[in-house]
């Protein structure tokens, strides 16, 4: 039942997101998948929670949910939004050259790479029906 209820919070809190930009806007949904080495999904874990998402905040990058996938070890999925696709880009390069984010990336690297690989990124449209199944 616990599982249950987190779920129905997660989607409420996505949906509310996305009733929260006006339909036909520029806002766009990034959903990124992050695959770590072995033991360090923990390490990815404290770095969202203490320090990026933090960052994502001061550039303009709006956090909607992150999740770990129950067939997928070592894997974090989330989504965030961006005031449009070319903001997004704008953002991102904000994030990559912001001096907190290179003391941040140095020190949770410190005992070895978090990340396996180069994180996969796909950007998203609401459709004009997504808000009907939340209501």
């Amino acid at each position: 039942m616990k599982i249950f209820s987190i779920l129905v919070a997660g989607m409420m809190f996505f949906g509310a997101a996305i009733a929260n930009a006006q339909m036909g806007d520029d806002t766009v949904y990034e959903l990124r998948t992050y695959t770590t080495n072995e033991g360090k999904l923990d390490d990815l874990h404290a770095r969202f929670r203490d320090d990026t998402i933090g960052l994502f905040n001061t550039h303009g990058m709006t956090s909607l949910g992150y999740w770990t996938p129950v067939d997928k070890p070592n894997t974090l999925i989330y989504v965030i939004s961006h005031a449009s696709l070319d903001q997004a880009k704008k953002n991102w390069q904000a994030f990559i050259n912001d001096p907190d984010w290179k003391v941040v990336a140095e020190r949770t690297n410190a005992n070895g790479p978090i990340l396996a690989k180069t994180p996969e990124s796909v950007y998203m449209k609401a459709t004009d029906y997504s808000l009907d199944m939340l209501k």
